[in-house]
């Protein structure tokens, strides 16, 4: 056994609640794994088919099919339990049915899924019911489950669970919030923290000790050739690329597989639905290729056989740094870590050295780099699907940073936006908040008109056609609308144009009063009023007729 699973096992199996911390990859599945089954066979009241005595929660659906796959190798022995996996990206009735006919003694579920599962009682499943004779509770990764504000879902699942309960938290790091889920839902735990000894006995790490940690410093408009330059050079190894975000992942996987040939090149983020499975359980039979990917496969996902961790983009939250990089170095197997950082963020060393009690040494220079930045802007040219992923990307790459939380490091004022765009391999600047009213000498923009970029697929081509036709006829016809409010001011213009001018006929042959002049002034001053939109026309028409008709009356009055 693993010292975390010598720990837990026996403390689980005499009815206490544990709190674990161990270093990422010590064997944390089968410190619970194990004691739930034990606890499932010595109960003296065997469960039927519709019992649940055990549920297991865990924040991402990957890391619920990996412990549902360790849970299945173990229950071939033991023919009298079933479990079920509740997860998102799956049919929510096709698990109500699955449920009903198969019944299921351990639940490994997601929270989003969960709550909503205990919520279908008018779909003929009271889940409620079945969990009154639940024994064991696991939350896998639990502060990560705090992390990704599930914190609601949890309050909502635990008020259906029995209080008598055996209850296990197991987690990489410990937080405030799962300090405070701790007093809450645990009942007198005994808490157990395993860590690895560092190079000096006094220095305790979070990351594995045959984990070689390393970092290299490079300019915005260097980082992705630097990239490139080293996937080449590791092209028959399994890699991870992490990067901040979903749209990042999107654009920059599409281009690492047009520049980097004969590799497997898969792509996987919290905003895939059905796909991500798949693609996840492929990603481990490979002997090599690459998975460019987000925090969702940072926590707890065994893949075995991770020659090299790469962080691109450092994640926004430090302990993430260190779940990051403990895909790899697993259960005493050797692996590497890389994170890419620009100049101004260097002094991120000495912080994850103290804060993350993770050293990492500088890597000696990448060789063989060569500018693909022209490829990738072939590309954008060729596909506009590509430019405007580049697009998205940029954007919210920036808006990652100005969110990260070591916002004393990572600050957005300090990020050149003109040289960072420049890496990105953008054909031109976004329009966004962060760039409004800045200049960018750096970066000169393409002379191709943007609006000329097709599409590779032909229907999203003819699509794109329609809507812009669509939108020229719209603005041809408020322009129609524009020139007739243009005449009907030029009809208003002649009307009182040759009123004025009969005025000064009529004074020339005649001597005109001096108020039938001040009228005609006011009626100048009303038109330009009209012109410049501060009147209506109804104001205007009433104000020129009211000023004949009060004209008239006094002039009667006189005469009277």
């Amino acid at each position: 056994m693993t010292p975390v699973q010598s720990a837990c096992i026996p403390l689980f199996l005499k009815n206490k609640d544990v709190a674990a911390e161990a270093v990422t990859g010590s064997g944390k599945t089968l410190a619970f794994v194990i004691p739930v089954i034990e606890l499932l066979l010595k109960r003296e009241e065997k469960l039927k088919k519709m019992q649940v005595g055990a549920l297991v929660i865990t924040p991402t659906r990957e890391l619920a099919l990996q412990i549902s796959e360790v849970l299945e190798t173990f229950l071939k022995r033991f023919s009298q339990f079933t479990q079920i996996l509740l997860i998102g990206g799956t049919n929510p009735i096709e698990d109500i049915e699955k449920f009903k006919a198969q019944g299921a003694n351990i639940v490994v579920a997601t929270p989003g899924r969960l709550e909503d599962m205990f919520r279908r009682k008018s779909e003929g499943l009271d889940l409620a019911s079945y969990v009154k004779s639940l024994d064991v509770l696991v939350l896998d990764e639990a502060d990560r489950l705090l992390d990704m504000g599930f914190e609601t879902s949890l309050n909502t699942i635990l008020s259906y669970l029995p209080k008598q309960r055996r209850t296990g938290l197991f987690s990489a790091t410990q937080t405030q919030e799962l300090e405070k889920l701790v007093r809450a839902g645990l009942r007198n735990p005994v808490r157990i923290t395993v860590k690895e000894k560092g190079v000096a006995d006094t220095c305790t790490q979070k990351t594995p000790s045959r984990l070689a940690n390393f970092y290299t410093v490079c300019r915005p408009e260097d980082k992705f050739n630097k990239l490139v330059a080293f996937l080449r050079q590791h092209k028959h190894e399994k890699n991870l690329v992490f990067f901040s975000t979903c749209a990042c992942v999107d654009y920059y996987s599409r281009a690492l597989e047009t520049l980097i040939k004969k590799v497997d090149v898969q792509c996987i983020h919290g905003k895939m639905k059905n796909k991500r499975n798949k693609i996840f359980a492929n990603f481990r039979k490979l002997k090599s290729g690459i998975l460019v990917c987000t925090d969702v496969m940072a926590r707890g996902i065994d893949i075995p056989e991770v020659n090299w961790v790469i962080q691109y983009d450092p994640p926004s939250c430090a302990s993430a740094f260190v779940h990051r990089c403990g895909r790899t170095a697993r259960i005493g197997n050797h692996g590497n870590a890389l994170v890419f950082l620009l100049p101004m963020e260097e002094s991120y060393i000495n912080f994850l050295s103290i804060n993350q009690k993770c050293p990492l040494q500088k890597m000696s220079p990448i060789s063989d780099v060569v500018d693909v930045l022209p490829k990738v802007k072939a590309m954008a040219l060729a596909d506009r699907a590509m430019f405007e992923r580049g697009m998205r990307a940029f954007v919210s790459y920036v808006q990652a940073y100005s969110k990260h939380e070591c916002s004393l490091i990572f600050r957005i004022k300090d990020l050149d936006f003109g040289s960072s765009a420049r890496g990105f391999g953008l054909l031109c600047l976004p329009k966004m908040p962060e760039l409004r009213g800045k200049v960018f000498p750096d970066f000169i923009p393409t002379n191709v008109d943007i609006d000329t970029i097709k599409y590779k697929d032909k229907n999203r081509e003819k699509q794109r056609r329609k809507m812009l036709e669509e939108q020229k006829n719209e603005i041809r016809t408020a322009r129609k609308g524009y020139v007739r409010q243009q005449a009907w001011s030029k009809q208003k213009d002649k009307k009182v144009r040759k009123k004025i001018k009969a005025a000064k006929r009529k004074h020339e042959d005649s001597d005109v009063d001096q108020e039938e002049m001040n009228e005609l002034l006011n009626d100048t001053r009303l038109l330009k009023k009209l012109k410049k939109k501060k009147i209506s026309e109804d104001d205007f028409e009433k104000q020129i007729t009211g000023g004949s008709r009060s004209k008239t009356c006094g002039s009667s009055g006189e005469d009277d």
